[in-house]
Formats: structure tokens, C-alpha cells, sequence
């Protein structure tokens, strides 16, 4: 018997210029990563520095998963911007914790508190030469 593929559903929202809101649904593993990678290069492509990962509905993550995570961390961090995971289903927030991920990558409980968390992140410091 073979197992039917957990399809991924990746959704982008824009609340601000810089901001991405990208509701993921369904298994985030090999199978399905590079979908959710293309998603949130495409957003770095078009200026997006503040990615707010939504995963609520996703009941299960592996290393791929937690691989690209990390990884527009640290892209947004290297043009000021920020990386916050959104209600982690149970089973993906042991895995964040676990692997001290969601040490680094802040973990909020609703889009309106990530957001706050955007507001207040530290930015750049202005370049004094210009």
C-alpha cells in the first residue's frame, strides 16, 4: 500500500512593503520543501525583509523544514530584516525547541504579536558616510 503525498499549501499575504505573511499548510519535509523555499525567495527577490511564518497548520516538520527556516533567517538578517514563526503546531514547536531553533527564530502565538515584534526589531544603523 502506498502512502498518498501530504501536498504543501503555501499562501502570501503582504500586510506591509517589507513584510511577508506566508501561511504554510500540510507536511513540511523533503517531499515538500522546495515549494515553501521558492515561496519565500521569490519574497526576498521583490524587497520582503520581515517574514512572518505562519505554521499552524502544519502538523509536522523535518530538518528540510527546519533547514529553509533557517536559512531566510539568515538572509533577511543579512538586509536587516527578521524571521518570526507563527503558532507552531505542537508537534513542529518540540521540534523548534529541541533543536534550540525557536531560540533564535522568535516563536508568537498570533500574526498581531509578530507584528509588534517587527515594530519594535532592531534596524540597520544608518550608513554615516551617506
Amino acid at each position: 500500500m502506498t502512502r498518498a503525498r501530504n501536498p504543501l499549501s503555501v499562501e502570501v499575504t503582504v500586510p506591509r512593503e517589507d513584510i511577508a505573511l506566508v501561511a504554510v499548510e500540510g507536511h513540511l519535509d523533503l517531499d515538500t520543501a522546495t515549494e515553501f523555499q521558492h515561496q519565500l525567495a521569490n519574497q526576498l527577490h521583490h524587497g520582503r525583509r520581515h517574514f512572518l511564518l505562519d505554521l499552524s497548520a502544519v502538523p509536522f516538520m523535518d530538518s528540510s523544514g527546519m533547514n529553509i527556516v533557517l536559512r531566510v533567517y539568515q538572509e533577511a538578517r543579512g538586509v536587516s530584516g527578521s524571521v518570526h514563526v507563527i503558532a507552531p503546531a505542537p508537534a513542529v514547536r518540540r521540534i523548534l525547541d529541541l533543536t534550540g531553533v525557536s531560540i533564535t527564530v522568535p516563536v508568537s502565538e498570533t500574526v498581531d504579536d509578530a507584528l509588534a515584534l517587527v515594530g519594535t526589531a532592531p534596524q540597520a544603523a544608518p550608513d554615516p558616510r551617506t
